[in-house]
């Protein structure tokens, strides 16, 4: 049997979560205040996911980059993939918050957006 402690941190209760597991099959859960901390801990063992933010580089606006982040989280083992596809784009302004920079990242079924209102310069 394994053992494993997770820190949930679905809610502000940040919860020290203890699970014993064998198999795939979960045994023992112990140390969630909720029971979101149990949805959580079932994800983190058998699909991890993880949200991006990030930025890009952005021309004719104020600043050099523009911030965006992922809609949905993707499988924490397809990080570094999706990294690779935000570290390519380069954008011109105007952007504007929920301007979709890359659609479907990945396949992941998950899309960049811009997060911030970048304004052209003249």
């Amino acid at each position: 049997m394994n053992r494993r402690t997770f820190s949930c941190i679905i809610c502000p209760n940040g919860c020290e979560i203890q699970v014993a597991h064998e198999n795939g099959q979960i045994i023992e859960i112990t140390g969630n205040k909720c029971p979101k901390g149990v949805d959580y801990v079932r994800q983190e063992l058998t699909d991890p996911r993880r949200t991006i933010a990030s930025s890009v580089r952005i021309a004719g606006a104020e600043l050099p980059l523009c911030s965006v982040r992922l809609t949905k989280p993707v499988p924490k083992k397809d990080l570094f993939a999706v990294m690779e596809e935000i570290n390519k784009v380069d954008l011109t302004a105007p952007a504007h918050i929920g301007d979709v920079v890359i659609k479907n990242v990945c396949g992941l079924d998950s899309d960049v957006i811009v997060t911030k209102e970048m304004e052209r310069i003249s």
